[in-house]
């Protein structure tokens, strides 16, 4: 394997990353659950951890914009990874060396939800100028959310009038992917990973997608509590709400047509019903046989 650490040209690195390269030979590798655009390793020493995800598949995010913002977001006391270092391993794969804040979140609660929630809301009430010198990244809204969407007639035309009923605010940094899979616990703190999709966004659309995402993968119930929890920082009325969340659910659709989307037992059934019971997509043909 090599020296996993020593062998990356660091492009940017605090003095944490120092402490490790003198410690290489001493350090202890295990392997991660890896996601879809990553390989993603556990990296101790004696003393602490860290994680280190090498973009090594299609994915090329731009690493050096996830550093710099996980630094000023934890400066700003955001619960987010402390970066330690971005570079270039020798496959010329983008390498980002965080520390380890816990272990995936698998059983919830209501005030797991609530807190989960309130994360959520410190996110979106950041103001843009508190980033710096940081340039949040704007995108065209169908363009980045619902890729290849035109090669789905049915879906597009439902789309783009959505996107206009929605009136898209890009105001607001957002997470862009914040469900249970983005998220650690460890001792009852909660920490937020993966940046990839961070930008200069509405947070409506980033509330109504890990809104979906829970009423999808975990219930209905405990999704309430989320949604509830929010709400109560954040005015959205209910209308407003159905729309995002109508472009939420057409959203994961687009992703189980292109073959991206997890299923458990009961994914099917809770998507549908979703559907049926949303004002604007009831009449669609987008149920799932």
């Amino acid at each position: 394997m090599g020296n996993i650490i020593g062998d990356v040209d660091w492009i940017e690195k605090n003095e944490m990353m120092d402490d490790l390269l003198n410690l290489e030979d001493s350090l202890m590798i295990h392997s991660m659950d890896q996601g879809f655009e990553a390989e993603v390793m556990k990296i101790s020493s004696a003393a602490e951890s860290f994680v280190l995800k090498v973009w090594c598949k299609s994915s090329k995010p731009d690493i050096s914009f996830q550093f710099r913002l996980l630094n000023v977001l934890s400066e700003r006391g955001l619960s987010v990874s402390k970066p330690v270092g971005w570079g270039i391993n020798p496959n010329a794969d983008k390498v980002l060396l965080t520390t380890f804040d816990g272990t995936p979140i698998h059983k919830v609660n209501k005030q797991k939800m609530t807190d989960i929630a309130r994360l959520l809301t410190k996110i979106h009430q950041i103001h843009v100028e508190e980033i710096g010198n940081i340039h949040l990244p704007k995108y065209d809204f169908i363009d980045y959310f619902f890729a290849q969407a035109k090669e789905h007639q049915d879906l597009y035309d439902v789309l783009v009038p959505l996107v206009k009923m929605a009136q898209i605010k890009q105001e607001r940094l957002i997470h862009g992917d914040f469900h249970l899979g983005n998220l650690l616990e460890e001792k009852k703190r909660y920490t937020v990973i993966d940046w990839t999709n961070g930008q200069l966004g509405d947070p409506r659309y980033d509330f109504a997608w890990s809104l979906i995402l829970k009423k999808i993968y975990i219930s209905e119930r405990y999704a309430e509590v989320f949604c509830s929890a929010y709400l109560s920082e954040n005015a959205i009325q209910q209308e407003e709400l159905e729309v995002f969340e109508a472009l939420a659910c057409l959203r994961w659709i687009l992703l189980y047509r292109n073959g991206s989307t997890p299923k458990g037992p009961n994914t099917i059934e809770r998507i549908n019903s979703l559907i049926t019971s949303n004002l604007f997509l009831k009449e669609s043909d987008f149920r799932i046989g």
